[in-house]
């Protein structure tokens, strides 16, 4: 089990920490100040330290070095945001904003962790995978690109890889497209390491999460008296990337004034802080991602037309993870495993039945979905076994074809009367029939389970094809 240490003065912030990753299954101890962390605790022996910038004497910053190659979360508000940045220059792994949800927290900490379970123990990592039920024989290991840290050997992903690497040695702009947790920051990040700038950071900026009055300021920084609250000049997150890449989440929900503000940054490869009237010059490879189709932003006014051109220098189209064929298993394999390796558990495996509805469910969430769903079902899982119904995943009858579905059927379900028929029947015939030969002896919720399918799914196949449903108290022994 992961231990993270807390450093946070504010008292209610750090017990709402400590709930937080208690209940997310991670060991956790606290401090109020740099000071006591070093009297009560052995800073290097942690898998994580969580500290906020801003505490009594040392400031955060002092962690870094304390932790000794551990890596450390710098937690800070809004208003100091670029000291952050000089936080993560000097050997923080990232920092988070205040105020920050619980979802963003989490999946920092679960990245940060996973990242280092990696790089230290990657034949761990695949022994812990051959353990989780499902690498036999006949099932290989994940197809993971080593140089672009990237799980997926499906075509179009195939094809992504091979313009990563033609593109990531020039300083063209790029464009990441693709829906909502497809992985667009793990391109950008693949293309920085395999770039010239890849010894240079790498600032990250969603443009979704920054307050739009805070926008212009936090990218291209302030001077002193610019604005009210402005006491003291501040270099933004642009400068801050100066030398190497900066990455653009969301850029469709940046504001007009700061995309014409970031066009002079393309065009002119210079920037000019907010209340100045002096520019300087800067050397930043823009990667921008989005999930939304700026060209048609662009043609309604909501994006600037001359932007979105600059922009699209080089584009990148990442496929929706139900694009993906059978790379949908392998990721989910992955997730099985490090999953499994975080709570301690090497039995976990997959039912047959959650093999299918993961392969054929549509993943509207894409990879992001699918990975909160295998951490949810590992986390409830009571047997050795990972059920459909664990995985919480709704999938229709009408999105698998004929013989996937009777493939869900467990074989001694299928067969278990003589007169039972298996063949010559279509999908609807074939429910129809099995629903009435066991509904007298079994609960809608095991005839779901035998389906393969939920509740909701066999109720409103019940109302299509008119099949009533057994009266209360009619299941009997079989």
């Amino acid at each position: 089990m992961p231990h993270i240490l807390i450093v946070e003065d504010e008292t209610i912030i750090r017990s709402a920490l400590r709930r937080l990753f208690e209940r997310n299954q991670y060991q956790v101890s606290e401090a109020g100040s740099v000071q006591e962390a070093q009297e009560r605790f052995s800073i290097a022996s942690f898998d994580l330290i969580v500290s906020d910038l801003r505490l009594p004497g040392a400031p955060g910053t002092e962690m870094i070095k304390l932790a000794q190659g551990a890596p450390v979360l710098i937690m800070t508000s809004y208003a100091s945001l670029r000291s952050a940045v000089d936080s993560m220059k000097m050997g923080a792994i990232d920092y988070i904003a205040k105020p920050f949800d619980h979802d963003e927290m989490l999946q920092t900490v679960a990245r940060i962790l996973r990242d280092r379970q990696d790089s230290k123990s990657a034949p761990i990592e695949r022994s812990a995978a051959s353990n989780s039920g499902r690498a036999s024989s006949d099932k290989g290991a994940a197809n993971v690109d080593s140089e672009i840290g990237i799980i997926g050997s499906c075509a179009p992903m195939q094809d992504l890889y091979n313009k990563i690497r033609r593109v990531a040695p020039t300083d063209s702009t790029v464009l990441i497209q693709g829906e909502s947790g497809t992985g667009k920051e793990l391109v950008a990040r693949a293309l920085h390491n395999l770039s010239r700038r890849a010894k240079a950071p790498m600032i990250s900026v969603n443009c979704a999460a920054i307050p739009e009055s805070l926008i212009e300021s936090e990218l291209f920084g302030h001077e002193k008296g610019a604005f009210t609250g402005a006491n003291a000049g501040r270099a933004g997150l642009v400068e801050a990337a100066d030398g190497g890449s900066l990455f653009l989440d969301e850029i469709g929900e940046l504001p007009l004034e700061a995309q014409a503000r970031l066009l002079r940054v393309l065009q002119e490869g210079e920037i000019r802080r907010v209340g100045s009237v002096q520019s300087q010059k800067v050397d930043v490879r823009l990667i921008a991602a989005t999930h939304r189709d700026l060209k048609t932003l662009a043609k309604i006014g909501q994006f600037r037309e001359d932007l979105y051109y600059r922009l699209h220098v080089i584009a990148l189209k990442l496929p929706s993870l139900r694009e993906r064929g059978s790379d949908v298993s392998e990721i989910a394999d992955v997730f099985l495993a490090r999953q499994s390796a975080k709570m301690g558990r090497t039995d976990l495996h997959f039912s047959y039945e959650a093999e299918q509805a993961i392969r054929h469910y549509t993943w509207p969430g894409n990879v992001r979905e699918l990975e909160n769903a295998i951490e949810r079902a590992v986390i409830l899982c009571e047997g050795t076994e990972i059920s459909v119904e664990l995985l919480g995943i709704d999938i229709e009858l009408d999105d698998l074809e004929d013989d996937d579905f009777i493939g869900m059927l467990p074989q001694q379900s299928a067969a278990s009367t003589s007169n039972e028929p298996t063949e010559d029947l279509s999908l609807e015939d074939y429910f129809q029939h099995f629903v009435l030969e066991h509904q007298d002896h079994m609960t809608e919720t095991e005839l779901a389970r035998k389906l393969g399918i939920s509740r909701k799914c066999l109720w409103e196949r019940r109302q299509r094809l008119g099949i009533p449903r057994r009266k209360a108290g009619a299941v009997s022994n079989p």
